[in-house]
């Protein structure tokens, strides 16, 4: 049994208590028991606007009703928001007093109608091939306010990635016109059927004592892909254990951790997101309920079900060095077998692929802990992605990890320093 504390216990009959308690409260057994329930095949890969989705989120709040949390909102744990899809009747533009392909236009906005020309009084923004058009578009739309946005064609990936991206939370409108001309006059014009399509985040909140007005956020997104074309095997179910139940089962099982201690001096707040897969519309609603300001730091957990570049008993994080949360972190871990790393692939730009970057944006200390090794992630996005290919125990000492290390900052002790959002994409 002292063997295997040993990662989490530095010295001091105190710390073995502590150990012995955590353990009791984060193991293997429990783990599974979540994870199971959450990338099982009747949950059907929990894609958005279906059944599935909804008992999944029936899950998370009975979960956390059953840790002690206190609802969101009035006896309701649901976060709830809606998104507006707009089926296009017809839109067509003019480019320099030529006709603009249909196909070379994106319009987000909620509006039924619009009309748009160069003395609309709408910012145009010239995005070059080097620009990160869909990360502007993010933060574009975050923001509020009219744009047209003049694409140039070696965007044309993204362009189509945004337009396949039907749902969206326009707080203004967007115009996009893929060209490679030097766009000196434009028209667009649009008619389409604006439908609202409801969802909700999960959240469960754990109110802290001296400092109740400063909040720290674990999170992840219960989302997955849904149903697709049946595989060589005939499986068409994309159960997500990797990604992202193991995540969710992470912050259900941190707040029956904290729960039990009862001894945050900070808010906590669990928080498990819907709509990553399709552009991170949960973590978006999430970030503009709260003063970011107050928020002290978010740990993001992203797919931790499989051993890291390192193998087991360590993570990384993205972002490492836009904070100093990873230093707190280690310090925290002083003595242990658990190692935290900096993201091993920056070139993935995995800080800005997941629900940490929102807030990241405004300046919270906001980093996603992972362990998938995305240069060779077997079953990513694939329908393999299921909890027989998860590591039980290593999920549970990575859990604990993240429980440990952040102690500090639950109790006030640490503050991790903010993220210089003017150096963000």
């Amino acid at each position: 049994m002292v063997k295997y504390l040993i990662g989490f216990v530095l010295i001091g009959a105190h710390q073995m208590v502590a150990a012995q308690s955590i353990n009791q409260i984060i193991n293997a057994n429990e783990v599974e028991r979540i994870e199971r329930t959450l990338s099982a095949d009747d949950m059907r890969g929990r894609k958005i606007f279906t059944p599935e989705i909804d008992k999944a989120a029936e899950f998370i709040a009975a979960e956390f009703k059953k840790a002690g949390l206190q609802p969101v909102a009035d006896h309701s744990y649901f976060q709830e928001f809606s998104l507006q899809r707009g089926r296009v009747i017809s839109i067509n533009g003019q480019v320099n007093g030529k006709a603009l392909d249909a196909s070379y236009i994106i319009a987000l906005t909620a509006q039924n109608e619009l009309f748009v020309n160069a003395s609309s009084g709408y910012e145009k923004i010239q995005v070059g091939a080097k620009d990160t058009l869909i990360s502007l578009v993010n933060r574009l739309q975050a923001k509020g306010g009219n744009y047209v946005l003049v694409v140039d064609t070696v965007q044309r990936m993204d362009f189509e990635r945004i337009k396949r991206r039907s749902p969206f939370t326009p707080k203004g409108n967007m115009i996009l016109l893929l060209t490679a001309d030097n766009v000196q006059t434009f028209e667009v014009q649009l008619k389409q059927d604006v439908q609202q399509m409801p969802l909700k985040n999960v959240v469960g909140i754990l109110p802290g004592k001296s400092k109740k007005a400063e909040y720290v956020i674990y999170s992840g997104h219960y989302d997955h892909l849904g149903v697709g074309k049946p595989n060589a095997e005939g499986d068409s179910i994309f159960n997500g254990a990797n990604d992202d139940a193991a995540g969710i089962t992470a912050v259900i099982m941190l707040a029956n951790y904290f729960a039990k201690q009862k001894n945050n001096e900070r808010t906590l707040i669990f928080a498990a997101f819907t709509a990553e897969e399709s552009g991170g519309f949960g973590s978006r609603y999430f970030s503009q309920q709260f003063d970011p300001n107050l928020v002290m730091a978010m740990f993001n957990i992203e797919m931790i079900g499989t051993e890291s570049k390192w193998g087991r008993n360590s993570a990384f994080i993205t972002g490492y060095e836009k904070s100093d949360m990873g230093a707190i972190l280690e310090k925290n871990l002083q003595g242990s077998a658990f190692k935290f790393y900096p993201d091993p692939y920056p070139d993935q730009q995995l800080f800005y692929r997941s629900d940490n970057a929102t807030l990241a944006r405004l300046g919270v200390p906001a980093h996603s802990i992972s362990t998938s090794k995305m240069d060779s992630e077997k079953y990513y996005h694939t329908q393999d992605d299921e909890i027989e290919t998860l590591d039980m125990n290593n999920m549970a000492e990575i859990i604990k990890a993240i429980a440990i290390s952040s102690t500090s900052i639950v109790s006030g002790k640490d503050t991790p320093s903010r993220v210089d959002a003017t150096q963000l994409r």
